[in-house]
């Protein structure tokens, strides 16, 4: 399948990195979308001529790799899972496409919008350096030295941006999860599909073509899903429509495939 998602992407008109700092989107609406692993080639053949591909050191498809960190008792994925208003996500990101590596923070608003600090930074021993516990403790509302990373998540990533529109649209394939005590899990079967706009996904017409597959948006949270699949959480039923969703989408790429 990857080999028929490039030849679908040489197809598209590029954008460069530089120039994708247009669309940054910090402060953004994010709408997901799952779908099948196999329904990516369908929803890229779609579409072509509207979106560019991103570009980066002559690759289409960039590989990813996220430690996410949280507390002894895990506040972030509670915080999640609850619905809690202002919540935060906090995380190392190697944008493995260019060797950079960025310690990032995700809020989550009282008017459901996302805004996202970042600086260049990595974990040293899986210790966070002073400039990181500085930047975090200014944007966090406790003591960030009580943070340890909790799960390490891996992907490929295609992003697209549209040529005059203020939006960008990542398909996220080929997830696993590993838990610091070495268990993991992959998820191959599944594609996650996220839209990063300035209002809400209704106005974009990426919602009226990804509809065309029956994909409809869902919440979903790499970071707690991977949790969930990989620690003992005391909350992790709250996700069991989630785990359902993944089984069904997993169950319809393989009828797919022996229909």
């Amino acid at each position: 399948m990857i080999s028929e998602i490039k030849d679908i992407l040489d197809s598209f008109n590029s954008v460069r990195l530089e120039e994708m700092d247009k669309v940054r989107l910090m402060d953004r609406v994010d709408t997901k979308y799952l779908i099948p692993a196999n329904r990516v080639p369908d929803l890229l053949n779609m579409m072509s001529g509207r979106y560019r591909v991103l570009e980066v050191n002559n690759y289409r498809i960039s590989s990813y790799t996220t430690v996410y960190l949280d507390t002894p008792d895990y506040i972030f994925f509670n915080q999640h899972v609850t619905g809690r208003n202002g919540r935060f996500k906090v995380r190392f990101r190697s944008y493995n496409s260019t060797g950079n590596t960025f310690l990032e923070i995700k809020k989550k608003t009282k008017k459901n919008r996302t805004v996202k600090w970042r600086i260049e930074n990595s974990l040293l021993d899986n210790t966070c350096s002073e400039s990181a516990i500085e930047f975090l403790n200014v944007r966090i509302p406790f003591n960030s030295k009580s943070l340890k990373p909790v799960l390490t998540n891996s992907f490929k990533r295609i992003t697209l941006a549209g040529f005059d529109i203020p939006e960008r649209i990542t398909i996220d394939i080929d997830l696993s999860f590993t838990a610091p005590d070495g268990k993991s899990i992959e998820l191959p079967l599944v594609a996650i599909v996220e839209l990063k706009s300035e209002g809400i996904a209704a106005r974009s017409p990426f919602s009226r073509i990804i509809r065309q597959i029956s994909a409809y948006p869902t919440g979903f949270s790499k970071y707690c899903v991977g949790c969930a699949m990989l620690h003992d959480m005391p909350l992790k039923n709250i996700l069991k429509s989630k785990l359902l969703l993944l089984n069904r989408i997993e169950n319809e790429y393989n009828g797919s495939l022996s229909a």
